[in-house]
């Protein structure tokens, strides 16, 4: 695995794993702002939301998901997942009854109104102005605090729904937190909904979650060794869930 220099490989990380959006504002007062509305009525809102969209993604797309095992029910979790469409961290917060929280521009919050929506649904603010180690030390405390965060190692969604090239940053950010890996592969999701549509249409999504990699595998790995770990472990749930899509299992 090639070597770059971490500043740039993380400023492209963080930059890709930010949702489109427009100007500059203040992280710490939007990160003070999302905290404070991890309330009771954004559980409620959250909770709502689920049951809605679960209905809807299972008559509409066939939503369907096998995991290796269960996954932490507390506790912050880095949550590594293929990226195929803006469907994604919707799918990926159907998967489980855990709340995940997805990064977004910090422009996203200067609305109040829709500030509060997506705060209550977990948003992650990510200033992409800001240095890289600004925004890691958002991410990082957000999991230390146990949240459940969702990353796109692909760092932006594939044009042509399959696996891009993944940056390895999300190794830092793990050991840095302290927390646990689940692998994520998605397939289905571009045919529903690809960059091309303005609109998603029907079709047949699968999710594949793969073995927990422990806070205590990830702390005794190098960063380099946790990165292509994690990479080759998301190979090969691609490959394991485009086979179950058909209609069988290949391993």
């Amino acid at each position: 695995m090639k070597s770059e220099k971490p500043d740039k490989v993380l400023m492209s990380f963080f930059k890709k794993n930010e949702t489109e959006a427009g100007e500059k504002c203040s992280v710490s007062k939007i990160v003070k702002k999302t905290e404070s509305h991890q309330e009771w009525w954004g559980r409620w809102l959250y909770d709502s939301l689920w049951f809605l969209c679960r209905t809807f993604a299972v008559a509409l797309f066939g939503f369907r998901l096998r995991k290796e095992e269960r996954l932490p029910q507390t506790g912050g979790l880095l949550v590594l997942s293929s990226h195929q469409s803006l469907l994604d961290p919707l799918l990926l917060g159907l998967a489980t009854n855990r709340r995940l929280s997805s990064l977004a521009r910090s422009s996203l919050f200067t609305f109040g109104p829709f500030a509060s929506v997506i705060a209550a649904l977990g948003a992650v603010p990510i200033d992409r102005n800001a240095s890289t180690v600004t925004a890691m030390r958002t991410v990082i405390q957000r999991l230390r605090k146990g949240a459940a965060v969702i990353v796109f190692p692909e760092g932006t969604r594939t044009a042509s729904g399959q696996l891009c090239e993944m940056k390895n940053g999300f190794a830092l950010l793990a050991k840095r937190a302290g927390v646990p890996i689940v692998p994520v592969a998605i397939v289905g999701a571009f045919e529903c909904w690809p960059r091309s549509r303005l609109m998603p249409r029907p079709g047949r999504i699968r999710l594949e979650f793969g073995a927990v990699i422990t806070a205590e595998e990830v702390n005794s790995l190098s960063e380099s060794q946790l990165a292509e770990r994690c990479i080759t472990s998301l190979q090969n749930l691609d490959r394991l869930a485009r086979s179950t899509q058909r209609g069988y299992v290949r391993r």
